[in-house]
C-alpha cells in the first residue's frame, strides 16, 4: 500500500486553507468528518505566501493546519508548491521567466510559469523541497510528497538557457557534431552543422511553425524530436531534484507528481521511473468515450507494470475550462470513481474540497460548494461515497489487474507521427490506439497499456498500433516474442523510421518486414471523404462480408504471409488489406488500412477467443464496464452500468458477494440500476 498509515482506499483531495480565513477551516474540518474524508492534498499553490522574499520563510499556516489535519484523523499528501514561482522572483530574477514560441519573454503570471533550465527556480524550487521536509520529516500526519504539480501544463521554453542546455544535452547524447548531422540528416537543404554553437532551438523563429488541425509543424523531425526528448527531461531534471531533496531527509515516504493520461509534451513512461506511485488527473469531458477514460486509467497503471496507482484529481461535479462545463449527474461521480478504482486506483482524491472564491477556477466543482454547508446534493453524494469506501477497508489494496492483451504506447512515437511531413493531417496517434482498446473494452476483454520496454511474457497478445518508430532491439523483441508462440499486431504507417526520424530503407515496413512477411510499396492518404473497403478472404474474422476503411492504405504484397482481407476499391483492388504471417510458434497480423470500428469489434473478440482469451463477461448490454482486480488468489469483479437507465447482465456461473451491498450474488442475471456498480467479491471455483 501507499503508506501504511491509513490502510483503506484514501479518500480527500486538494485543499488550500491559505486562500480562506482561519475562521473557515474549523467548518472545513467538520464537514470533512462528514464525509468521510481522510486525506488532504496541502500548499500545492502556496510558494508566495511560504516565502514572502529571498530570504523569509514562513510556514505558520501549514503547521497549524497539519496539526489540526492529524487532530482530526486526516492524513496529509504535502505538496512542494513549486508550481508558480512567487512574483518578487520574477521582478529579481527575470531568468525565471519562459520564452514563447515566438521569442517573447514572458512577464509574471500563470502558473507553470518557469523555465525548467533558469539556475534560479532550480536553486529555489529545491531549497523549499528541502525545507518542507526537515521541518515535517517527523510529522505524523504526512503521508506522500507531491512535487511541483502537472508539470509541463504551460508552454515550451526557448529562452538561451534552454538553448545552451540543449546543446549540452545533444554533446551527451551523440557525442560529436557529425553524428548530430548524420542523425537529423542535415545536409538536406545546406543545414549541415559546424559547431554544436550552430544548433538553435526549433521554434518559430527557426524551423517550426504552427500548421493544419493544430500541429507543429517542422523542417527537421529530427532536430524537433530531440527537442522534444530535452523539453520532458529538463523538466524531469526539476522533479528528481525536488525528489531528491525530500527522499535525502524523508528516505521512507513516499513520492509522486500527478500527471495527466495521454499528455503528449512529456514522456511518462521514462518519468515513472522516477516516481515510488504514479498518480494523475482525470478530466473527461461530458462526452469522453467511457472507454477512452478507461485506457487513460490503463495507460497510467501500465507506467509502472501495474503497480497500483493514485486518482489525485477529479471534479466532484463540475469542471470550469471546458467550452461545456455540464455537471455529473448524479451518481456519476459515484460510479467514476469506482471506475478509477476498477482499473488500479488506490485513491479517490478530488480537486477540490473547499471551490474558490475568485479566479478562473471559482466555478470548478468541489465538495464544499460556495453554499459553505452540507446540504448539497454533491456533498451528499461525497458523503454516500466516503462512507462506502470506509466499508470496503483494505480489501482492494495492491490488487492488480489481470490482463492477456497488451496494447504498446510510446510517446516518442506519437511526437515522430504528429510531425511527419505527411502523408496525412487525420492520423492522431492517440486515436488509431483508442479504436483498438474500445474494441476489447466494448467486448469485455481486459487490457494493458504499456511501453515497448516492457515484458511481453505473460500476454497472448501483443497489439502495436501505428509502429511508425521501431527502436532499437524492438523488432527482434517483437520476433523473439512471435517465435515463443505469441500473436501480435500492427497496422499501416508502421516499420517506416529509426528513433531519429530517418527512414529504414529498402523496404516499407523496415526492420518489421521479416515478422509479418510484407512489403509495403506505398501509401495513399485518403482524404475525409473517401473511403475503401476491406473484403474478406477468410469469413470467420467477421460477422460482414466486407467493411469501409479510409484515411491510410498501405499498397503490400506478401512476402510469404496468408492473405485474409484485399482492396475493395481503386487501383489497389485485390492487394491485401489484412494478412497473416506464421513466425515460429506464433503469428503476426499486418492491417494495412484503418478500417471503421465495426471491424475491429467484430475482428478483435474472434482473434482473441483463438487465443484463448475470454471475456470477463460474455454478452454484456451496451454502456455496461467489466473488470476483474486480484489480491492474494481472490478475484473482485467490477460490473459498471454507464446508462441512466436500468440494465440487466449476464454473469453466468459467476457467484460471489457484492461488497458494497453485502447480498449474496447467485450468477444468472442482477440488475444494476442507472450509474450503479456492483464490485462482486467471487467464489472461487
Amino acid at each position: 500500500m501507499i503508506n501504511a498509515k491509513i490502510p483503506k482506499i484514501w479518500y480527500g483531495g486538494d485543499y488550500n486553507p491559505d486562500q480562506w480565513e482561519k475562521e473557515v477551516w474549523d467548518e472545513d474540518l467538520r464537514m470533512f468528518k462528514l464525509a468521510g474524508i481522510d486525506v488532504a492534498t496541502l500548499n500545492v499553490f502556496a510558494w508566495a505566501k511560504n516565502q514572502p522574499d529571498e530570504d523569509t520563510y514562513d510556514f505558520g499556516w501549514l503547521d497549524e493546519m497539519m496539526d489540526k489535519l492529524h487532530a482530526d484523523g486526516v492524513g496529509v499528501c504535502l505538496a512542494t508548491s513549486t508550481a508558480a514561482h512567487p512574483a518578487w522572483m520574477a521582478r529579481k530574477y527575470p531568468d525565471v521567466l519562459q520564452v514563447d514560441f515566438n521569442g517573447n519573454k514572458r512577464k509574471f503570471g500563470g502558473r507553470h510559469n518557469s523555465c525548467p533550465n533558469s539556475p534560479t527556480f532550480r536553486k529555489y524550487s529545491v531549497r523549499m523541497a528541502g525545507k518542507l521536509a526537515e521541518r515535517y520529516k517527523d510529522h505524523p500526519a504526512l503521508l506522500i510528497w507531491h512535487i511541483n504539480n502537472e508539470y509541463g501544463g504551460a508552454g515550451n521554453c526557448y529562452c538561451d538557457n534552454c538553448e545552451a542546455a540543449f546543446r549540452i544535452w545533444l554533446k551527451d547524447r551523440y557525442g560529436t557534431i557529425e553524428q548530430v548531422n548524420k542523425a537529423w540528416n542535415t545536409a538536406f537543404w545546406g543545414h549541415i552543422f559546424y559547431d554544436f554553437e550552430d544548433i538553435v532551438l526549433p521554434s518559430g523563429r527557426s524551423e517550426e511553425w504552427y500548421g493544419a488541425n493544430g500541429r507543429t509543424e517542422t523542417n527537421f523531425q529530427g532536430l524537433s524530436l530531440d527537442y522534444m526528448r530535452f523539453h520532458s527531461d529538463s523538466l524531469l531534471e526539476c522533479y528528481k531534484l525536488e525528489y531528491e531533496a525530500v527522499k535525502k531527509v524523508t528516505p521512507d515516504i513516499p513520492v509522486t507528481t500527478n500527471l495527466m493520461g495521454a499528455f503528449k509534451k512529456l514522456d511518462y513512461h521514462k518519468w515513472a521511473k522516477h516516481m515510488d506511485v504514479v498518480s494523475w488527473d482525470n478530466y473527461p469531458r461530458f462526452d469522453t468515450p467511457h472507454s477512452y477514460t478507461g485506457m487513460m486509467h490503463d495507460l497510467m497503471r501500465g507506467l509502472k507494470e501495474g503497480q497500483p496507482f493514485m486518482l489525485m484529481e477529479q471534479t466532484p461535479s463540475q469542471q470550469n475550462w471546458q467550452p461545456y462545463n455540464s455537471l455529473k449527474r448524479p451518481g456519476v461521480m459515484r460510479l467514476w470513481s469506482y471506475q478509477a478504482v476498477a482499473r488500479g486506483a488506490d485513491t479517490v482524491l478530488f480537486f477540490q474540497l473547499r471551490r474558490s472564491v475568485g479566479a478562473c477556477e471559482k466555478y470548478h466543482g468541489a465538495v464544499i460548494e460556495h453554499a459553505g454547508h452540507e446540504h448539497t446534493r454533491v456533498f451528499r453524494e461525497c458523503a454516500e461515497l466516503g462512507a462506502e469506501l470506509g466499508k470496503l477497508g483494505d480489501a482492494l489494496l495492491d490488487a492488480r489487474v489481470k490482463a492477456k492483451v497488451a496494447i504498446l504506447f510510446d510517446w516518442e512515437n506519437w511526437w515522430a507521427i504528429e510531425m511527419s511531413s505527411g502523408p496525412s493531417i487525420a492520423l492522431k496517434y492517440v486515436n488509431e490506439a483508442h479504436k483498438f482498446y474500445d474494441a476489447l473494452y466494448r467486448a469485455g476483454i481486459a487490457a494493458d497499456v504499456v511501453s515497448v520496454e516492457a515484458d511481453l511474457s505473460g500476454y497472448d497478445l501483443v497489439i502495436a498500433p501505428v509502429m511508425y518508430m521501431v527502436k532499437d532491439g524492438v523488432a527482434e523483441k517483437l520476433e523473439a516474442y512471435t517465435a515463443a508462440g505469441g500473436a501480435v499486431i500492427t497496422t499501416y504507417f508502421s516499420g517506416i523510421v529509426n528513433e531519429t526520424d530517418l527512414v529504414t530503407l529498402g523496404g516499407y515496413p523496415g526492420k518489421l518486414r521479416n515478422l509479418f512477411g510484407i512489403w509495403a510499396e506505398e501509401i495513399d492518404a485518403l482524404l475525409p471523404s473517401q473511403r475503401n473497403r476491406i473484403v474478406l478472404s477468410d469469413g470467420t474474422l467477421g460477422s460482414q462480408a466486407e467493411y469501409e476503411c479510409g484515411m491510410l492504405c498501405d499498397l503490400i504484397h506478401s512476402e510469404g504471409a496468408e492473405v485474409k482481407a484485399v482492396y475493395g476499391d481503386d487501383f489497389y483492388r485485390g492487394m491485401p488489406a489484412l494478412t497473416v504471417n506464421k513466425f515460429g510458434e506464433g503469428e503476426a497480423w499486418y492491417l494495412a488500412t484503418s478500417p471503421e470500428e465495426a471491424f475491429l469489434r467484430d475482428w478483435l473478440p474472434r482473434l482473441c477467443a483463438s487465443r484463448g482469451i475470454k471475456p470477463l463477461v460474455s454478452g454484456t448490454p451496451e454502456g455496461v464496464e467489466t473488470t476483474v482486480r486480484s489480491k492474494d488468489g481472490q478475484d473482485y469483479l467490477f460490473v459498471l452500468n454507464h446508462n441512466a437507465d436500468a440494465v440487466t447482465v449476464a454473469l453466468g456461473e459467476q457467484t460471489g458477494t457484492d461488497l458494497l451491498t453485502g447480498a449474496s450474488v447467485q450468477g444468472g442475471a442482477t440488475e444494476l440500476k442507472g450509474y450503479d456498480v456492483r464490485i462482486i467479491k467471487l467464489n472461487q471455483a
